[in-house]
């Protein structure tokens, strides 16, 4: 009889077990939402839609993409923030959470308590660029420009707080310049403002504005964090104004709670799917550094980040020390 119950107990165990792992499994077992913080055709729409269609074959389920560009990236955050922790909501944000984490003290979500790491993607070369009609051929002639006439230069970003806008705000401050910011909902639409002169310059991703560049539309002064091999004589912003770094990292994150499993899962796709030879050279060729991590380290990231950029944005002026 003891022996005949103990062999219940552990039938029961192995059978709870294999009901656990098929569980596990099985995710995922319906589409997945990935929120992209920005418009279509800036970094992190881009990733989004170069690593879904891998991801969605290897999982047998869609992944949907959903922008919702706004504030910086804080309302797709907070949209993923609030949706439950179950591995089918992701957010796919730039370094602008780190920023606006840095910038925003009273955000609607705690931006370490309320997300869980996925994976890190990688960075992007970030170039310094005007309009051609501008007349400016350097990054030393644009900050010429900008001391001889002071207060009336224009530059934009992705919105204020977004990573294109601190960039910016790094270089105007490095440089001594007094320039005013113009936000836009993304990098594609300030773009296009520089190219028509309402804008005087930007700091943005080489991959969203390469084609401009290559079409003569618009003109890369520097590149950041280093010269990149697809304009090799172009100068790294650091060798113009020492100290010059990148502004951090393209990351995908899931809301706090989100199993342990099905975040190791997902960091485990994304790094293969980044790892498929056509990814790599499709990112390779707009000077994209791919980077992947696991969750934990994703998170020490994220904490890294946005200590980082607490001492940027109180340095240059943004936030009261």
């Amino acid at each position: 009889m003891h022996m005949n119950r103990k062999s219940a107990v552990v039938m029961v165990i192995a059978m709870l077990s294999a009901t656990l792992a098929h569980a596990q499994q099985k995710y995922p077992t319906k589409p997945i939402r990935l929120v992209v913080a920005f418009t279509a055709g800036g970094t992190p729409d881009t990733l989004a839609r170069l690593l879904a269609p891998r991801l969605s074959e290897t999982f047998g389920q869609a992944i949907v993409i959903e922008n919702r560009p706004g504030a910086g990236g804080t309302l797709a955050a907070n949209i993923v923030a609030k949706a439950a922790p179950d591995g089918y909501t992701l957010l796919a944000t730039s370094p602008a959470f780190a920023v606006t984490a840095a910038l925003q003290p009273s955000l609607p979500y705690d931006p370490l308590k309320d997300f869980s790491g996925v994976s890190n993607i990688g960075y992007s070369t970030t170039g310094l660029v005007v309009a051609p009609s501008l007349g400016i051929k350097s990054a030393k002639e644009l900050i010429a420009f900008g001391h001889a006439q002071p207060g009336k230069l224009l530059f934009g970003s992705a919105g204020a707080g977004s990573a294109t806008h601190i960039n910016a705000e790094r270089f105007r401050s490095a440089a001594g310049l007094k320039a005013v910011h113009v936000g836009f909902k993304g990098q594609p639409e300030f773009l296009i403002e520089i190219i028509a002169g309402r804008v005087h310059f930007g700091m943005a991703g080489l991959g969203p504005s390469l084609g401009l560049i290559k079409d003569g539309r618009l003109l890369l002064l520097a590149a950041v964090p280093s010269r990149t091999p697809l304009f090799p004589d172009v100068p790294a912003l650091s060798e113009v104004l020492p100290g010059a770094g990148r502004d951090g990292s393209q990351m995908w994150l899931a809301p706090a709670g989100t199993p342990r499993a099905i975040l190791q899962q997902l960091s485990r796709e994304v790094a293969r799917a980044l790892s498929v030879p056509e990814v790599k050279e499709r990112l390779l060729s707009v000077a994209f550094h791919i980077a992947p991590s696991t969750p934990e380290e994703t998170d020490r990231m994220l904490r890294s980040d946005i200590t980082a950029f607490n001492k940027v944005v109180v340095d240059a002026g943004l936030r009261p020390r």
